[in-house]
């Protein structure tokens, strides 16, 4: 297994990464942090340790550089910005097409909170590498048509008290033209800190992965 802190050159910025690559790999996982929060998120992390298990990749990178995190700590201007951090993951994308480790795998887009979003608008730009996209806690309505435009599949993982967000995701699933499930963990809250919560969205982001790697699989089989 590879393991690397790398420099992902998007197209306007050059942004920290930490990528792990097992040998052989079936895909990569790329996160997309929330508001706030950046590559070091303890969540984002037990998540990808899980995920490695599936035999994924995974990168997990700030979205920000560390001028642009100053001034959005003063201004909140890119926080919020999906466009343009939505092109930030789909810098990412094409990055990793450039390493010897991660090119050609399948892309599964992982999102949180607002990096949910972000996930979305970047899977609608690169339709072609872009394998599922998964939310934890998200907020799809704020892709906007987006929402319509999605091809791959995705899963909307959600905790039953975080009720104002269930509700956006819940809403946000009609919009979504592409197969699609939402799971409700019991119990849990926006951040998923309950016993046990986290673990089970990990879980369930792992069976969802696989079984859609399982389903290119087949159908690249069927198409030979």
């Amino acid at each position: 297994m590879i393991s690397e802190l790398v420099l992902v050159h998007t197209q306007d910025a050059t942004l920290p990464g930490d990528l792990v690559v097992p040998t052989p790999a079936r895909g990569v996982v790329l996160f997309a942090h929330g508001s706030g929060s950046s590559r070091h998120s303890s969540r984002n992390r037990k998540v990808a340790a899980e995920l490695r298990t599936a035999g994924l990749g995974t990168l997990l990178m700030d979205l920000l550089s560390e001028r642009e995190e100053r001034h959005d700590a003063l201004t909140a201007e890119h926080r919020f910005d999906i466009p343009f951090l939505g092109r930030r993951l789909v810098g990412a994308i094409d990055w990793l097409d450039t390493q010897p480790d991660s090119r050609g795998l399948p892309v599964v887009l992982f999102g949180a909170s607002t990096g949910a979003a972000a996930a979305l608008v970047a899977a609608t730009q690169r339709p072609d590498r872009v394998l599922t996209v998964v939310s934890r806690g998200g907020r799809p309505d704020l892709a906007g048509d987006a929402l319509t435009q999605v091809r791959a599949p995705v899963l909307l993982i959600v905790g039953d008290q975080d009720t104002e967000v269930a509700q956006l995701n819940e809403e946000a699933a009609r919009y979504l033209r592409a197969p699609h499930a939402l799971h409700v963990v019991p119990g849990a809250t926006h951040l998923f800190e309950e016993r046990g919560a986290l673990e089970e969205v990990a879980a369930v982001a792992k069976r969802w992965c696989e079984g859609r790697l399982r389903s290119a699989r087949e159908t690249a089989h069927e198409k030979q």
